[in-house]
């Protein structure tokens, strides 16, 4: 028999660490090659971490609510010698950091050194359970009070000292400087983080932290928000009569797929002196998880009719809401725009903000009925309306671009049958 580490996958390209959620084995159970053993918590998701191949478990490195860098070694599985000779066992035993195993690890057993993506060099490599890989997590979830446009200029060693914290400069936000034209100095730094010290706080999560981490970059960009009424009675007479019945939010994002084929710089990104324009039409949709959203993308909605995205979609929220988005929605990419709706929380108008990789995010608020005069008749006749809005990136789009794609899409919506 021999020894081989089951140890953190990389489970996204900008993933460095996962939470244990779950540990779905005990020592000496026996598993296959593609059962969940783990359950990790990564900022995007909940995911689960299989074996690789089938095997006994022969012990476990880690414990739950831990969190544990790529390449951490999570157990260790005992498998067969045909088995150890497919995964190109290596004669010489060693742990996945390619050092000699301790004591505690047999030294008679063959194991194979998996490739290994190297851990974050202020986190220790734990050699038993009651010793458990920890990192440092990027930001120390310290609440920070925007009262004042903080600071402008950082030095050297205040710069040093953020990066100690895992502080951004939009953090600063809450501190009101004492230097030469209202500059920041360390030492209001240090009287702020002591303050902070004192004040009752609770420990963000990866999912706020990843959210705030986007929201943080996507602003540096100009963004505006301009918005326009739309009628709904149309859109929702046909959605009684559909089998399976679509989501307005569904009729949303096909309406919008159609009108940025028509033209695809409205959704291009600006590189340089150019337009880069996607290849193809991806559009995301906001979920509410717990302490953040989720984004599951439909690929090529529009060259799909709505009949035939009612069940990827339904399937999408499903799977967002428990935070397991299939890995390969995520891996392609997150579409060239999002879809949020805001109704559903009694929302009429939001200014919502793209996400860094995108350049719009459309959203749409409550439907209200109320009075709208016709025109052929000349009287006020009751109508559902909301209110559509569209966040974009000014570098790209102007108001009036703004405008005809909201006007666009608002005719689409007229026509739900031709959807």
């Amino acid at each position: 028999m021999a020894l081989i580490p089951i140890q953190m996958p990389q489970l996204g390209e900008s993933i460095a660490e996962a939470v244990i959620v779950e540990i779905d084995i005990e020592v000496g159970q026996q598993v296959s090659a593609d059962q969940e053993i783990f359950q990790v918590e990564t900022n995007k998701a909940i995911m689960g971490v299989t074996p690789p191949t089938e095997g006994q478990i022969h012990k476990i490195e880690v414990l739950a609510d831990q969190s544990y860098p790529v390449g951490a070694t999570l157990g260790w599985l005992e498998i067969s010698e045909e088995n150890a000779e497919k995964l190109g066992v290596s004669d010489t035993p060693q742990d996945s950091t390619g050092s000699q195993p301790d004591e505690t690890k047999p030294t008679d057993a063959a194991q194979i050194p998996l490739p290994v993506t190297p851990a974050p060099s202020t986190a220790a490599t734990a050699t038993d359970a009651e010793q458990p890989l920890t990192v440092q997590p990027t930001v120390e979830g310290l609440p920070v009070p925007a009262t004042t446009t903080g600071a402008t200029y950082l030095s050297p060693r205040m710069k040093a000292r953020m990066d100690e914290l895992g502080l951004h400069a939009a953090d600063l936000s809450g501190i009101a400087g004492s230097g030469a034209a209202g500059r920041v100095t360390i030492e209001d730094f240090e009287r702020f983080i002591a303050e902070i010290d004192k004040k009752h706080r609770t420990a963000a999560s990866p999912m706020r932290i990843a959210v705030a981490d986007s929201m943080r970059r996507s602003w540096t960009r100009p963004l505006a928000t301009v918005g326009s009424p739309v009628r709904l009675d149309t859109l929702l007479d046909h959605r009684k009569t559909s089998l399976p019945k679509p989501g307005p939010t569904l009729y949303i994002i096909r309406a919008l797929a159609i009108a940025l084929a028509e033209n695809t710089a409205v959704a291009g990104r600006l590189v340089g002196k150019e337009i880069v324009h996607p290849d193809a039409i991806d559009i995301g949709f906001a979920v509410e998880v717990d302490d953040g959203v989720m984004v599951p993308v439909m690929r090529d909605v529009d060259k799909k009719p709505l009949s035939e995205l009612v069940e990827e979609y339904s399937a999408l929220v499903e799977q967002a809401r428990q935070r397991r988005v299939p890995s390969d929605n995520q891996k392609k990419g997150p579409g060239i725009a999002t879809v949020t709706n805001f109704g559903v929380f009694g929302i009429v108008w939001a200014t919502p903000i793209p996400l860094p990789e995108q350049n719009l995010v459309l959203g749409l608020g409550r439907g209200i009925k109320w009075p709208v005069w016709n025109e052929e008749q000349e009287k006020f006749l009751p109508a559902t309306e909301a209110v559509m809005t569209l966040s974009f990136d000014h570098r790209i789009l102007d108001g009036g671009a703004a405008g005809r794609l909201l006007s666009r899409i608002s005719d689409l919506l007229q026509e739900p049958a031709a959807l």
